[in-house]
């Protein structure tokens, strides 16, 4: 596994993604199981990706800034 491997799977492994992930399967089962609508699932699943991209889209931003300071 190279190096790009490595952070990429450390990257999935963080409590954010996977919370992510579990509330994805687990709203996706329970919509495909008819015991939430399509459209309860659409607003779940939109607010917690919102939240994932928004704070990853947050961190760069930091790391920029930071990067952009020690110069």
């Amino acid at each position: 596994m190279n190096e790009e491997q490595k952070i990429t799977v450390q990257n999935l492994l963080t409590v954010k993604s996977i919370v992510t992930i579990v509330l994805t399967v687990v709203f996706s089962i329970l919509a495909m199981e008819e015991r939430i609508s399509g459209e309860q699932f659409l607003n779940i699943f939109s607010v917690v990706i919102a939240f994932y991209f928004g704070t990853q889209y947050q961190k760069g931003e930091l790391e920029r800034e930071r990067e952009a300071e020690t110069k």
